[in-house]
């Protein structure tokens, strides 16, 4: 049994599989953490994050859920995620010339509205965006701005649930102890990203972060050569690959005699 989708349906499958006692290959839900060290090229980082929480209007799997940036560079960072940000253009998905598109639906869109005003109820800052699109043409779809969420904290509903939308929220850190501790306090573990100018940083929070995915100074570490899956709640099993084969096919051991 091969599934894409949710984490929620996702655990309904594995539980009927159960009974049967079928192989199961889930690529589930995911809350991806994007952390901007102090020693990071700022440049690059912004033009990363920005390619990763925007892609496909955030309704990706893999797209960047929390954006953390170094207390340091806060603010700087900021500024130009938000001169970044205010020059994306909205509209039909089929016009090239646009690069944020439709919401999927009417759910998704009032998601993104009830975790923006729960972040800004307990002390967020809207930087720009925070609203629906819907002059012109823009009123025959599910069209939001995007958004650029500051002062965040752990406490709001963004850094938990899965967004699935255009809403990029920054949370300061001070350390990178501190910031592997909040990078795996959720139950996923699909894609990680993080930017740094230490080769030594790359070995240590590489190694540390529980996600099936990292990507080092890279914002799409995928390849269709490459394994792609998760661990913890994002799912079991990967694909892509030569191991995307794996799930498919059971290890037989035939021995067969033979007189001497």
């Amino acid at each position: 049994m091969t599934f894409t989708g949710s984490t929620e349906v996702g655990k309904i499958l594995i539980r009927q599989s159960a009974d049967t006692v079928k192989k199961v290959s889930m690529e589930l839900g995911g809350h991806a953490p994007f952390i901007v060290f102090e020693d990071a090229d700022i440049e690059l980082a912004v033009d990363g994050v920005v390619s990763s929480k925007f892609a496909s209007t955030g309704q990706q799997c893999i797209c960047a859920n929390r954006i953390y940036v170094h207390d340091t560079i806060y603010d700087e960072f900021a500024k130009r995620f938000q001169e970044k940000v205010a020059k994306l253009k909205v509209g039909n998905g089929l016009d090239e010339t646009n690069q944020i598109g439709s919401m999927a639906n009417k759910s998704g869109i009032e998601k993104v509205e009830d975790q923006i005003a729960d972040a800004v109820e307990k002390g967020a800052q809207i930087l720009h965006g925070g609203h629906r699109l819907t002059d012109g043409a823009l009123a025959n779809g599910h069209f939001y701005s995007p958004t650029l969420l500051v002062n965040v904290q752990d406490d709001m509903k963004i850094c938990s649930e899965e967004t699935f939308g255009p809403i990029a929220p920054l949370i300061r850190f001070n350390s990178e102890e501190e910031v592997i501790i909040k990078a795996n306090n959720i139950e996923y573990g699909l894609a990680s990203y993080f930017y740094t100018n230490d080769v030594s940083r790359i070995y240590r929070v590489s190694e540390k972060l529980e996600y099936g995915m990292v990507g080092a100074n890279d914002h799409s570490p995928f390849a269709v050569q490459a394994p792609f899956g998760g661990v913890k709640e994002s799912g079991l099993g990967r694909e892509g690959g030569f191991y995307g084969l794996d799930d498919y096919l059971e290890t037989k051991l035939v021995s067969v005699g033979i007189k001497l």
